[in-house]
């Protein structure tokens, strides 16, 4: 009861009422109003995500897909809206419980108990891709908020450093040959596009000569013959322990060559997909668009990534006399400098935390880790929970995409909940989301949400 009692009085006197539903006094309508507003807005988010998956098979959809696209469009619908109805309803269950807000009442607890709860409704197969997704989200978010209060500090080009790290362990793995065995990830599919065969594990056994003695003749430089052989010596040139069958001259050239054109064309095809509505108006400005150095970056971070890290592979081979998995540690490490022309904390991030769940996966199948139940879900709730925490005490910390989004799911109330009860907390909650709203250009001329329900 003494903890209790010391709970209620340092709790902020105030209502939710007050904080989540000015528009009105009750806390059922305001639940069921977000409840309504967001199952149209969760219908369209997954409708444009499914029906993408769906074209990126690149067949003609059967009957069964179809099917289960359907499926799948209602049960992440009824997931998000779940998620959003239960964020509001908790968030004043709480407030009844405690007797007051707390910093962690505000947004942290609720939003995890709404999303735990949500994410049953979800089908396991998703349930860890969202996790992922979120972790991204959220880890930029918790890091712009500690460094918004002087906790940590940026580095320059740290992105390209999370990214060559986390690519680096994955190639490791995909040396080592875990994808055939103990891990299977799609993300293996991309690294074989990237890296081709050659680099593929697990390790052959090689029986290398000791000593090898040359039968070739000495070059005589004098002539112009002598450098088309020299020419044709390095580009065939190939140790025994190497797995590639081409030169290695060859290797590496095609290795960085074929990712550089595929990489230009990824982006160039999503600028193209991207202003489609342009193209068809003919107002499409070409030069400015498709025509520049950015079209350009992330086919030479991927190149010339591939490049540095097959040379020093290669490298590695000849002088080692023998091919090994951890190779790929300094081959990738070195490759990463390639990175450089592509800098970007979202991919840096999402690959990061890929990385993270396979070394895990790995771990727990080696039982070297344990297997945490329901991690996925755990995992999903808390990066959660610290979005919702950041979007309301503290907006400029999330991505101006992410506020979007919560803007549309929670139809425009997200802008309408009073922070200024909270200025005790020392965040200057009000003030920072008056910015994202200036900055985003948000209309606060209506002051009700989609569907208040305010009788």
């Amino acid at each position: 009861m003494a903890v209790q009692s010391k709970l209620i009085d340092g709790a902020i006197k105030c209502s939710c009422q007050e904080y989540i539903h000015p528009w009105t006094a009750s806390c059922v309508n305001g639940a069921a109003g977000i409840l309504l507003s967001s199952a149209p807005s969760s219908m369209r988010t997954y409708c444009i995500v499914y029906l993408l998956a769906l074209v990126m098979k690149m067949r003609i959809p059967r009957l069964l897909d179809i099917k289960h696209t359907i499926i799948g469009i209602l049960t992440s619908s009824a997931f998000l809206t779940t998620n959003a109805y239960l964020f509001s309803l908790m968030v004043c269950v709480v407030r009844r419980l405690v007797g007051g807000f707390h910093l962690s009442t505000v947004a942290l607890i609720p939003t995890f108990i709404a999303s735990f709860a949500a994410l049953c409704i979800e089908r396991p197969a998703r349930r860890t891709p969202l996790a992922l997704y979120v972790a991204n989200e959220g880890t930029e978010a918790l890091w712009n908020m500690l460094e918004a209060h002087g906790l940590v500090r940026s580095i320059p080009n740290g992105q390209v450093l999370i990214l060559g790290c986390s690519l680096t362990a994955l190639l490791y793995m995909y040396r080592r040959g875990v994808h055939k065995s103990k891990v299977k990830d799609v993300t293996f599919k991309a690294l074989a596009v990237l890296m081709a065969k050659g680099e593929e594990g697990p390790m052959k056994a090689t029986e290398v000569p000791s000593k090898q003695v040359s039968s070739r003749p000495p070059l005589n430089l004098r002539s112009l013959s002598a450098y088309v052989q020299l020419y044709d010596r390095l580009r065939n040139r190939k140790h025994p322990s190497c797995p590639h069958r081409e030169g290695c001259g060859t290797y590496v050239l095609l290795g960085g060559l074929k990712p550089l054109l595929g990489g230009v064309g990824l982006q160039v095809g999503l600028k193209l997909l991207l202003n489609i509505g342009r193209i068809v108006k003919l107002k499409m400005d070409w030069r400015k668009q498709i025509f520049t150095r950015n079209s350009l970056q992330l086919g030479l971070a991927l190149g010339s990534f591939s490049l540095i890290f097959k040379a020093v592979s290669c490298v590695l081979r000849n002088a080692c006399g023998y091919d090994a998995a951890y190779f790929a540690i300094p081959a990738g490490l070195l490759g990463s400098i390639g990175l450089l022309q592509y800098p970007n904390i979202t991919i840096s991030l999402y690959v990061m935390w890929k990385a993270l769940q396979m070394l895990y996966n790995w771990g727990s199948e080696e039982n070297v880790l344990p297997k945490v139940p329901h991690f996925n879900m755990v995992l999903y709730a808390s990066f959660t929970a610290v979005l919702f925490h950041c979007a309301i005490l503290e907006a400029s910390s999330i991505r101006n995409s992410y506020y979007k989004f919560l803007v549309n799911i929670s139809g425009r109330r997200i802008n309408l909940f009073d922070r200024r009860p909270f200025q005790s907390l020392g965040l200057k909650s009000h003030d920072r989301l008056q910015e994202v709203i200036k900055r985003l250009k948000i209309d606060m001329t209506n002051p009700l949400p989609i569907m208040p329900l305010t009788v």
